[in-house]
């Protein structure tokens, strides 16, 4: 499991693509690369990947195809950068809200309002996800525990309203529009939401 804080960005140091199939080798900062183990768990991008080996402060992961269509992590390329948590440990202090790193699609980003002071991402709905999306509910983007700060279903749109503390920590100050960003629901809200439809469904 994961808190949703992300702990800092890691480069991309190799992307060895196969036929359904990438060997993804990251490089950690030196404050988070102690106590590794082969088996272990890491969010990349919000992803839950296992390591299958390192050395020092370098990680691989193997992807497999499912994971390849439905996240962002096949479009990585080396001296790129990505969002990583290491996974939570019994007595963590859960500053987010409980993730699993499942990633149910991506959104892709339809605009960016920045100021001195604000910097609002908004993106286009995914038809996946637009059931769980209500406002002040939780999200997890990139592997980021976030409020949506909107949701305007006539434009088709939700928003998220970033600090300066956020922006500096992860990869969100870089991204442009019409990126695509791993999108995991408040598994609360799938479970409330998709019970009261069996029950709808259910009554008729």
């Amino acid at each position: 499991m994961f808190t949703g804080i992300v702990q800092g960005t890691a480069e991309v140091i190799a992307c060895r693509r196969h036929e359904g199939f990438m060997q993804l080798e990251l490089e950690l900062p030196p404050a988070r690369a102690s106590a590794l183990e082969t088996g272990a768990s890491i969010a990349v991008n919000g992803t839950c990947l296992t390591i299958t080996s390192f050395k020092g402060r370098h990680v691989c992961f193997d992807l497999i195809d499912t994971t390849l269509e439905l996240t962002n992590l096949g479009e990585l390329k080396p001296g790129d950068r990505v969002n990583f948590e290491r996974a939570a440990r019994i007595g963590d202090e859960i500053g987010g809200h409980l993730m699993s790193g499942h990633i149910l699609c991506c959104a892709r980003i339809s605009r960016i309002e920045a100021s001195e002071h604000n910097h609002h991402i908004h993106f286009e709905i995914p038809q996946a996800a637009a059931p769980y999306l209500l406002p002040k509910g939780f999200v997890g983007l990139n592997g980021c525990s976030l409020t949506l700060a909107e949701v305007d279903n006539q434009r088709g749109e939700f928003g998220i309203s970033l600090i300066p503390e956020t922006l500096s920590q992860t990869t969100f100050g870089s991204l442009q529009p019409g990126a695509r960003v791993n999108l995991e629901v408040d598994p609360q809200t799938q479970a409330i939401v998709d019970t009261v439809k069996r029950y709808l469904v259910q009554r008729g």
